[in-house]
Order: C-alpha cells, then sequence, then structure tokens
C-alpha cells in the first residue's frame, strides 16, 4: 500500500488532508485518534467505499481511482455494520457472499468458516435472532469468505463479549501469514499488539507513521496523549 497526499472533503471541510505512508505487505497498521479525527474515513476511502477528493493510493498493485473494482476483489471489510440480511441464515449469508466473489466450492468454504466462528449450530436461523457477539463473529466469517489478501477491520472488538474476542484473536493469529490488515481502534493496548505499523491522526492529518518497533507502550500512549490531547482512558 502506497499512499500520498490523500485528501478527503466534504464540501468545504477536509476530513483528511495529505495523509502519506507506505506499508509493506504481510503488515498489521493500526490506526489511532480521537473521535473526528479521519479513521473511518481513511479507511473507507482505502476499501474504496469513498472516492479521496485529492492524492494518489495504490492498492495491491492497483490504483485506487482507475482500478476499485481490482481492489474490491481482494479486501475483506470488517465494520461497524455487519453487512448481513437478517432474514437470511448464517448459511444463507456466507452462500451469497460465496457466490458474489466466484468463490470455489462454496459449500465447504461456507462449513469451513461457521465452524472456525462456532457458528456450525446455528447455520440455519436467521441472523435477526443473533446476538451482537454472533452477528460480529458472522460478519467476520463472510468478510473472509474469499480468502481476501487484505482485511480492513473498524473497531472490530467493539460490543464483543469475552469468548467473542477471543475468537476473533485466534482467528486473526490464525491467518496474519501472507495477508495484510488495516485496522481503526480506540484501544491503544490491543491495537499496539496486534500491529506491526502504527498510524496516528488527529482533525485529518497524519501526526504519527511508524513502525512499533520504534516505539514501546508507554512511549506510544505518551506520544498519544501529547499530540492528540487525549487520556489513555
Amino acid at each position: 500500500m502506497e499512499i500520498k497526499g490523500l485528501t478527503k472533503a466534504f464540501g468545504v471541510r477536509k476530513a483528511l488532508s495529505d495523509v502519506g505512508f507506505i506499508l509493506p505487505e504481510g503488515a498489521f497498521l493500526s490506526i489511532f485518534g480521537p473521535n473526528g479525527a479521519g479513521k473511518t474515513t481513511l479507511l473507507r476511502v482505502l476499501s474504496t467505499l469513498l472516492r479521496p477528493s485529492a492524492g494518489t493510493a495504490r492498492i495491491l498493485g492497483c490504483d485506487l481511482k482507475t482500478q476499485p473494482d481490482d481492489i474490491r476483489g481482494q479486501i475483506g471489510l470488517i465494520s461497524h455494520r455487519s453487512m448481513l440480511y437478517p432474514d437470511l441464515t448464517a448459511e444463507e449469508n456466507l452462500g451469497f457472499a460465496a457466490r458474489l466473489y466466484g468463490v470455489p466450492q462454496p459449500q465447504e468454504r461456507v462449513a469451513e468458516l461457521l465452524a472456525t466462528v462456532e457458528l456450525t449450530a446455528r447455520r440455519h436461523d436467521p441472523v435477526r435472532t443473533f446476538s451482537r457477539g454472533m452477528t460480529q463473529r458472522l460478519s467476520i466469517a463472510r468478510a473472509l469468505i474469499h480468502n481476501p489478501r487484505l482485511v480492513f477491520l473498524d473497531e472490530p472488538y467493539s460490543g464483543l463479549d469475552p469468548h467473542a474476542v477471543e475468537i476473533l484473536d485466534t482467528l486473526i493469529a490464525s491467518i496474519r501469514d501472507g495477508r495484510s490488515f488495516v485496522m481503526v481502534s480506540h484501544d491503544l493496548q490491543k491495537g499496539f499488539e496486534l500491529s506491526s505499523h502504527i498510524l496516528m491522526l488527529a482533525k485529518g492529518k497524519q501526526v504519527l507513521f511508524d513502525e512499533k518497533t520504534a516505539l514501546d507502550f508507554a512511549d506510544f500512549t505518551t506520544r498519544y496523549r501529547e499530540v492528540v490531547g487525549m487520556g489513555v482512558a
């Protein structure tokens, strides 16, 4: 991922201004910042849901502006919204996503992912009957159905019970090899722990980008308080 001068404006207001960084393949980027910093806007631009107002971005070798469809086929998105159909069953939701992406042997892939997120026993139940944690686990399975090379995560741990957090941690660990991640997080400790690279935003501007190895957690939290003007809590 190579980002240069990325800017996104909504009318006269710039939600992002001149963001730029290079992220190597296989990296895990955690994005931090207060509410309104531009974190989710950046994630939505990089995942092709919003068009940038200025700047350039190459993602997985494709140009963000001219080749968005080529990028979409190689990425997965786990968002605040589940992007699931509530009246369809868990199995039907994953089957629909598998057909959409042309996944080979879709029934086998659906069964595999349902087992991974521990929802096999609920595969025939409509999603509207699921708890928040179960819905999030299924949305994770949906995002991974086509084995994407790059996974975007927007506050994926929000609202999860401890068991669902454990499942997500195990799942991320099991698929990290050969795959890249970009995660927005308000949880400084969890985001720092998972990351290989750190990006900090404030008022739409990039105030820090570095490899995690260049920081320890105490230095990082101090910098967060100084630059962003927030406590760790």
